[in-house]
């Protein structure tokens, strides 16, 4: 399934104001972008072999990891992969959900879980 950018642009938009306000208000310096695919770079980034499905990134420094030292940077990203995302799902409220879960799990990467908790946890 394909989605208009726009629309899917929604879907984030309202994945993002569904977050608890607890966590939400903590994000003020994260970029949330929305790209095509993942490049070869992105898949190094995570860790991935080329071909491998990738939804979702998150670069930066996770809030665990900060020290006092911390400050004068560029904003953390989470980076969300339109296709990969579109062809796991065949309907557009799979799809819905599938982008629900990937900022959450993004964003549990922002605030140090990391993907082995999350597994844990069930939510992976």
């Amino acid at each position: 399934m394909r989605l208009p950018r726009r629309r899917f642009e929604r879907l984030v938009a309202r994945a993002l104001d569904g977050l608890p306000p607890a966590f939400a208000s903590r994000l003020a310096n994260v970029e949330i972008l929305i790209k095509r695919r993942p490049s070869p770079a992105d898949l190094r980034a995570a860790g991935l072999p080329p071909g491998e499905t990738l939804f979702g990134l998150y670069e930066g420094v996770p809030l665990t990891e900060r020290t006092s030292d911390y400050g004068l940077v560029l904003p953390d990203r989470i980076t969300l992969f339109q296709e990969p995302l579109e062809d796991a799902c065949a309907t557009e409220g799979e799809l819905a959900e599938e982008v629900r879960r990937t900022v959450i799990h993004e964003i549990a990467h922002f605030f140090g879980i990391d993907d082995r908790r999350l597994h844990e946890l069930g939510a992976d």
